[in-house]
C-alpha cells in the first residue's frame, strides 16, 4: 500500500515561494518535485508508542467546504477571515493535512504526536481556486490562502482534495486549473458531471454521471488517474458499491456529507464507500454539526483523535480500544 511522504523536498519548494509578505510572487513557479519516498521505519516500541499518546485507531476530522464570501447566506459559506482563522487553529493543534486518497491508503506517514485532518472543496468554485495570468493562485482564495498558512506553520502540509464538476473553477477549458493543482500534489477527485444525485437517478445515468466526469479531469490532465469521489448530496446510488466501482472508474472512497469525525481508516468501522464529513461552521443554524464544536470535541480529554505514533510501518493504538480493519492487524501494535 502506498505511504504518504512526511511533507517531501517539494513542500520545502512551494512554502519558500508562498514567504513573500505572505503572497506569492506573480511569476510563475516551476513545480516542485514529487514528494520524497515514505521514511524509515523508525521501529516504534510499546514503550514509545504510550510516551506520544499514539491512538491510530482515533477518529480524523474530513471537512467540507465550498465557498468564500464576504457575507455567507448559508451554512455552506464562510468567510475567507473564517477560513484563515480555522486553518490557523489546526495548525497550532498539530493537525497535518492530508488528501482523501491518502486517508483510504490506510498507510499515514505523520510525526509523532501529530493528528491527520482532511481539507475538502466541494463543487469548483472560484472562491476556492483561481489562478492569476502568471500562473499563480490568486488572492483570496481558499488555495492562496492554504499556502500562506502553511508558510507561517512548517509543519502544515499544503494539501487538500478538490472535487469538480463539468467547468470547475468559473470555467477551466484549456484544464490549466487542474494541472496546476495535480504538479502541486492537490489531490483532483469526482464530484459528477452535472452535480448529478446518485440516489435518485437509474444506474444507467449515475454510473454515466461518474464516467464522464472521470473523463474529463482525465482529458484536462493527462496521465492523471482520479481516486475518489464527493457524493452530490451525500447520497449513495441504490446499488452498493456503485460509487467505487463500474465501467470506466474505479475509486478507494467516496465521501458523504455529514456530520461527524471519519473512523480510523484501519478501524473496523471504517467504511471507503461512505466517509463521513465534517462541514465548516461556527455559528449559526446547527452549528452542533460544525467544525468548531467537533474540533473542541476531538481536542478534549474524551476525544478520541486519531494520532500518530509516528512510523507508517506500525499502526498503534491503546490495548482498550476498538477492533482493527482486516487490511491493517498485520502491522497492529496495542500497547
Amino acid at each position: 500500500m502506498r505511504c504518504l511522504s512526511r511533507f517531501g523536498a517539494g513542500f520545502t519548494t512551494l512554502i519558500a515561494l508562498a514567504a513573500c509578505g505572505g503572497q506569492a510572487p506573480d511569476a510563475p513557479a516551476p513545480a516542485p518535485p514529487r514528494p520524497a519516498p515514505a521514511t524509515a521505519p523508525v521501529r516504534i516500541t510499546p514503550a514509545a508508542a504510550r510516551q506520544v499518546g499514539a491512538d491510530e485507531l482515533g477518529r480524523v476530522p474530513v471537512l467540507m467546504y465550498h465557498r468564500l464570501v464576504a457575507q455567507p447566506k448559508s451554512v455552506y459559506e464562510r468567510t475567507p477571515a473564517d477560513f484563515t482563522a480555522e486553518l490557523e487553529r489546526l495548525a497550532a493543534e498539530d493537525y497535518v493535512p492530508i488528501t482523501t486518497a491518502e486517508l483510504v491508503s490506510r498507510r499515514l506517514d505523520l510525526p509523532a504526536g501529530a493528528h491527520p485532518v482532511v481539507l475538502t472543496f466541494d463543487d469548483g468554485d472560484p472562491s476556492v481556486f483561481r489562478l492569476t495570468p502568471q500562473g499563480q493562485p490568486e488572492a483570496g482564495t481558499a488555495i492562496r490562502i492554504l499556502l500562506d498558512v502553511a508558510a507561517a506553520h512548517p509543519r502544515f502540509r499544503p494539501v487538500a482534495s478538490l472535487y469538480v464538476n463539468e467547468h470547475p473553477f468559473g470555467g477551466d477549458p484549456d484544464g490549466r486549473a487542474l494541472r496546476w493543482l495535480a504538479e502541486h500534489h492537490f489531490e483532483i477527485g469526482n464530484h459528477t458531471r452535472h452535480h448529478t444525485n446518485l440516489r435518485t437517478a437509474t444506474e444507467a445515468a449515475a454510473t454515466t454521471a461518474i464516467t464522464e466526469e472521470d473523463a474529463l479531469i482525465r482529458q484536462a490532465v493527462p496521465g492523471y488517474q482520479p481516486k475518489t469521489l464527493a457524493l452530490p448530496y451525500g447520497s449513495s446510488p441504490h446499488r452498493a458499491g456503485l460509487a467505487l466501482q463500474g465501467p470506466g472508474y474505479s475509486y478507494g472512497g467516496a465521501l458523504l456529507v455529514g456530520a461527524g469525525p471519519a473512523p480510523s481508516p484501519c478501524s473496523a468501522k471504517f467504511e471507503p464507500g461512505a466517509i463521513p464529513r465534517i462541514r465548516s461552521q461556527s455559528t449559526g443554524k446547527e452549528s452542533e454539526y460544525g467544525s468548531a464544536h467537533w474540533l473542541d470535541e476531538l481536542d478534549s480529554a474524551t476525544g478520541h483523535r486519531y494520532t500518530s505514533d509516528g512510523d507508517p510501518s506500525t499502526v498503534s493504538y491503546p490495548r482498550s480500544e476498538g477492533s482493527v480493519a482486516p487490511e491493517c492487524a498485520s502491522v497492529a501494535l496495542a500497547y
